[in-house]
């Protein structure tokens, strides 16, 4: 070996005895030791990271739920409105089919039975009690008592309309009530 060489060699020696110089195989030295130093706690903040995103994601699954089911309620009171309805229009046709005697005229003898609004019990009464909530045994349609259906038909051109309401039992009495209304022309 060349003297500057072996000189160059004696003098690391000398600076690692001293303390100067550490050697590569000492922790905290390497760049790759280095750098991971850098990163402490990055994996958990990672795994933070992603229960936040799943958790975001299981929060709007309930919420689509909980939109589904109201949904689903609305749905099902607007069927039992429609079925109402067409009850009511069919025992009209019922009556004006075969009735005894026969009027003569038949649009006010409808009116007279099935419209809305007359003191006297006739035929939407009859029909108005079989599904209203104040009555005992089970309700159709909830708030059908503090909402009344209305019926109106027209003596001259014997047009039906019957308009029902309902107001679902998770909604505020103020809230405006929902409605489903079906027109039929019965002669």
């Amino acid at each position: 070996m060349s003297t500057r060489v072996s000189r160059l060699i004696a003098d690391l020696r000398q600076q690692r005895r001293q303390g100067n110089l550490r050697s590569p195989a000492q922790p905290g030295t390497s760049k790759a030791v280095h750098s991971m130093r850098g990163q402490a706690g990055s994996m958990l903040l990672e795994a933070f990271i992603a229960i936040l995103i799943f958790s975001m994601g299981v929060l709007a699954i309930v919420g689509m739920q909980a939109s589904a089911v109201k949904t689903s309620a609305d749905a099902k009171y607007r069927s039992e409105a429609s079925l109402l309805a067409n009850e009511l229009i069919g025992q009209m046709w019922v009556s004006m089919a075969r009735p005894d005697p026969p009027p003569a005229q038949p649009a006010l003898a409808l009116q007279a039975s099935f419209q809305s609004g007359g003191g006297t019990p006739n035929a939407y009464t009859t029909w108005y009690a079989g599904f209203n909530d104040a009555n005992p045994g089970p309700s159709i349609l909830p708030g059908s008592s503090a909402n009344p259906p209305t019926v109106t038909v027209d003596p001259v051109t014997g047009l039906v309309t019957v308009t029902i309401f309902w107001q679902a039992p998770n909604e505020p009495a103020s809230a405006t009530p929902h409605n489903y209304t079906v027109a039929a022309q019965i002669r």
